[in-house]
């Protein structure tokens, strides 16, 4: 059964995400990256249901309307983009895109941190911005089917993490695209009635079993 939070996300778990219009927040303190963004997505035929000025806005606007998706500035007034993104995900699931004028380390860290789904630096073109939406939802429901599976958040996040390198090995050895391995994973699964993290770990040991072994240090016999 999933959980409370991932029933949030009805189009996600049905895998219409990027079928119909998604409800958006966005949050900016300059009046221009507001207009841009609201702009961008609406052409795009998604709904921007919240527009935000500063951190405190964008949590008390998605606490109250429950969008699909977060694209948020980093540095704003009151709280930053970052601390806002964490209290968003604290009370539900989202998957939440940050942008920013500087590519920090720092802010990178943070973001990981925060569950951010996606890291644009500014200037952002508008033809960046619909791959960027698409893949953040690709893997948020992604994850959303981890977290059927999964016991807990906390569980997910590693069971993510294990499913990623697994689909790696494939998308490699196989030459397949993400979402053609992604969907290997899930009939091998099926085949075997398995979970997708039992897959996975059964890809990552037998590719770990034929891996070359590495050449004998310089000076060892």
């Amino acid at each position: 059964m999933p959980s409370d939070r991932a029933l949030a996300h009805p189009a996600l778990l049905e895998g219409q995400a990027m079928k119909r219009k998604l409800r958006i927040a966005i949050a900016d303190d300059q009046p221009e990256m507001r207009q841009f963004l609201r702009g961008a997505l609406t052409r795009m035929g998604h709904e921007v249901i919240t527009v935000a000025e500063t951190g405190l806005q964008l949590v008390d606007g998605c606490r109250a309307e429950r969008p699909d998706l977060v694209i948020t500035d980093i540095k704003m007034p009151d709280m930053d983009g970052l601390e806002a993104a964490r209290e968003i995900y604290r009370e539900g699931l989202l998957p939440i895109i940050v942008v920013s004028a500087y590519h920090d380390p720092e802010f990178i860290e943070r973001a990981a941190e925060s569950h951010v789904a996606a890291y644009l630096v500014k200037p952002i073109k508008a033809s960046s911005l619909a791959p960027a939406i698409a893949l953040v939802m690709k893997r948020f429901g992604e994850f959303l089917e981890l977290e059927k599976e999964a016991s807990g958040l906390r569980e997910a996040l590693e069971d993510r993490k294990i499913i990623e390198r697994a689909k790696g090995i494939l998308m490699k050895e196989a030459r397949l695209d993400e979402e053609e391995a992604f969907r290997r994973l899930q009939k091998l699964a099926s085949a075997k009635s398995q979970k997708l993290v039992v897959v996975a770990r059964t890809i990552i040991e037998t590719a770990e079993v034929l891996r070359p072994p590495e050449p004998p240090e310089r000076g060892e016999r």
